[in-house]
């Protein structure tokens, strides 16, 4: 009887793991486009919303063990544009066509549309939006409604922030949540430059080398073959060809469709219309040079040398020593950072987390082979490293992990996957980590 219930518990454990690497890789799924002519907002990179829901199912932990801590790095909510530029680049252009006389009643309609975007934002670039509030709410009360032992009575939440007024915002506004939920938890909270160096680190070396002159002429030949939209210069000016002296078709086309794409995390989103002047394809091809460029500047390309990921070496360590320090705990609670989506990547890449650490060198690869950075860093999407055991005296502590609130995979062996050891975890991640600083020396 034993022997047949070791059998069907490792046959279970393998068909879990076997799923999980299924779910992870979209070769399996749907292709980009097919997400595109059902929402055309997928495509819109690191502008894309996060899930309006998030599966509930959990792979249910070995038996005895519980969450008792969990370690976390968030991006800001939604938030609105940076600054004017992306929307004055497109509008000046129209303005200029229209002195001429050049534009249709398209054109017409698309410049109304572009001033009134432009207003709404005036005084808010790059503010967190109500959307952005609401999002960090409902993690915050999945978080606690998920791993309710990490929140029990007086346990300590502690949270850190970069300096950016929408990184401050998020963490206020997800420690409300959380207070409001568990209001005997201990909260301390702060962002101090300080910190700056693992919350958002910039490394000179690997930023120079983001703009290596290979990967800049591979990323140009693949671009240059996706930017061009006649059609669009067809819909919007009377004589597309004599606007040519003050209108820049790619720059026009790239700009109107990132200024789209963006109002979905604003209450702009459901007056836009932007969109409806682009066909599928031409969202998909904007889609595609979008994931090359992030591939390149913050993911594991080997046409820059592999090495960007390591950008966040500090944080991932951080993350490392934090944990080690709160397991000797008896209610260690939770670490909460807050930042950006430059960070959340690359972390995730360096990770090697649902397989986001592939290194190809062809950028026509990419989408065949599930590496869609749209899928790690949507608004206020975040990591959580979720710690479990069986009691404060526990040494075979378990580590899983969760990308946007979702189970996924580490390049670990695991009995009990999506569940890893602790010690094969830091032992993995610290190894590689010091080859790469030994290299560096």
């Amino acid at each position: 009887m034993t022997s047949s219930n070791n059998s069907r518990n490792t046959c279970s454990i393998l068909i879990v793991a076997l799923l999980m690497v299924l779910c992870s890789t979209p070769l399996c799924a749907q292709s980009a486009f097919d997400h595109i002519v059902r929402n055309r907002f997928f495509s819109a990179s690191n502008y894309c919303i996060y899930p309006d829901s998030v599966p509930s199912r959990m792979t249910t932990p070995p038996a005895g063990k519980y969450p008792f801590y969990i370690s976390h790095y968030g991006r800001h909510g939604s938030r609105y544009l940076i600054n004017r530029k992306g929307y004055d680049i497109p509008y000046r252009m129209l303005c200029r066509a229209d002195s001429m006389g050049e534009l249709t009643a398209t054109g017409r309609q698309v410049k109304e549309e572009l001033a009134g975007i432009i207003s709404d934002s005036e005084g808010r670039w790059g503010d967190l939006s109500g959307i952005g509030k609401q999002q960090q709410r409902n993690i915050a009360r999945r978080m606690v409604e998920r791993f309710p032992e990490v929140f029990r009575d007086n346990a300590h939440i502690e949270a850190r922030s970069t300096t950016v007024n929408r990184c401050v915002l998020s963490m206020g506004t997800f420690l409300q949540q959380l207070a409001a939920i568990c209001p005997k938890v201990d909260i301390t909270m702060d962002a101090m430059k300080n910190d700056m160096y693992y919350m958002n680190h910039q490394d000179r070396l690997l930023r120079d080398n983001m703009k290596d002159e290979a990967a800049l002429q591979a990323y140009h030949d693949f671009s240059s073959r996706r930017e061009h939209n006649p059609a669009l210069m067809r819909a919007l000016f009377v004589h597309p060809d004599s606007v040519a002296s003050v209108v820049d078709e790619v720059q026009l086309n790239y700009y109107i469709l990132k200024s789209a794409l963006i109002q979905q995390n604003t209450h702009m989103g459901e007056r836009c219309r932007l969109l409806e002047h682009f066909a599928l394809e031409d969202i998909h091809r904007f889609w595609q040079k979008e994931n090359a460029w992030w591939y390149i500047m913050y993911g594991p390309s080997p046409l820059n040398g592999g090495n960007q990921p390591y950008s966040q070496r500090h944080l991932l360590r951080r993350i490392i020593s934090d944990a080690d320090s709160c397991i000797s705990l008896s209610q260690p609670g939770a670490m909460l950072r807050f930042g950006h989506e430059t960070v959340l990547l690359p972390l995730v890449c360096l990770m090697g987390v649902n397989g986001f650490d592939q290194r190809l060198d062809d950028l026509e690869d990419l989408e065949e082979y599930g590496w869609w950075a749209c899928r790690v860093f949507p608004m206020a999407s975040n990591i959580q490293l979720v710690f479990y055991r069986s009691d404060p005296k526990d040494k075979n502590v378990l580590v899983k992990v969760l990308l946007n609130e979702q189970e996924a995979t580490l390049p670990l062996k695991s009995d009990h996957a999506p569940y890893y050891r602790w010690k094969d975890f830091r032992k993995y991640f610290l190894k590689k980590l010091d080859d790469y600083d030994a290299a560096r020396r």
